[in-house]
């Protein structure tokens, strides 16, 4: 009895922790509105990527004019925003014995974490072959992650059902948005369609 007391404890912990960990993402979001305030341009949530807050140069980016006084505090928070993703899912994880799609789901949310942590090891205009690739798994993986949760038992219903509209409508953005037809948002907000539902969820 006592084994089996202490293994629920130490799963409630890992919960616990894991969910306090995903909670903290919410830093992600205060650090962009500060780095977009601090700009010398005007920041247009249409018009620019979320990366373009972590250029580390000013001039003319693609069709963009970037100027990220604050790039080292949004990099920062990438890198911060993956280990929270990566490490809360893995202790989530650990906390029940969740069945396969729950499982795969909190996998693939772990991936995201680990190429939000290239995006921002590898600013837009430095190694871009490396940001890319860490921007595709948190926008495919990642919502294809949250598919899986919204089709698995054993987390509340609201969850589910958010996890899975989430999904899908980020997973068809992602299809708009690697063809350019970004359907009147601009490339800044459709960009954020796909993004920002996972790390809400």
């Amino acid at each position: 009895m006592d084994i089996d007391q202490n293994s629920l404890a130490r799963s409630g912990s890992q919960l616990a922790l894991g969910s306090v960990f995903w909670v903290l993402c919410v830093q992600y979001y205060v650090v962009q509105v500060i780095a977009a305030l601090a700009w010398k341009l005007p920041f247009s949530l249409a018009q620019n990527s979320i990366s373009d807050l972590g250029n580390t140069v000013c001039g003319a980016y693609g069709s963009r004019v970037v100027c990220s006084p604050l790039h080292g505090l949004m990099n920062a928070s990438f890198v911060v925003l993956g280990l929270l993703m990566a490490v809360g899912a893995f202790l989530i994880y650990l906390g029940l014995p969740w069945g396969r799609l729950t499982s795969a789901g909190l996998a693939c949310l772990a991936i995201a974490g680990l190429g939000t942590i290239l995006v921002g090891a590898f600013p837009e205009n430095t190694v871009s072959a490396l940001h890319i690739v860490g921007a595709a798994l948190p926008f495919a993986v990642g919502n294809i992650g949250l598919v899986f949760l919204g089709l698995a038992a054993g987390i509340p219903k609201w969850l589910r059902w958010y996890a899975l509209i989430s999904g899908i409508v980020a997973l068809l953005a992602l299809a708009f948005f690697l063809t350019n037809n970004y359907l009147g948002l601009g490339l800044g907000g459709l960009e954020r369609l796909v993004a920002y539902p996972q790390t809400i969820g």
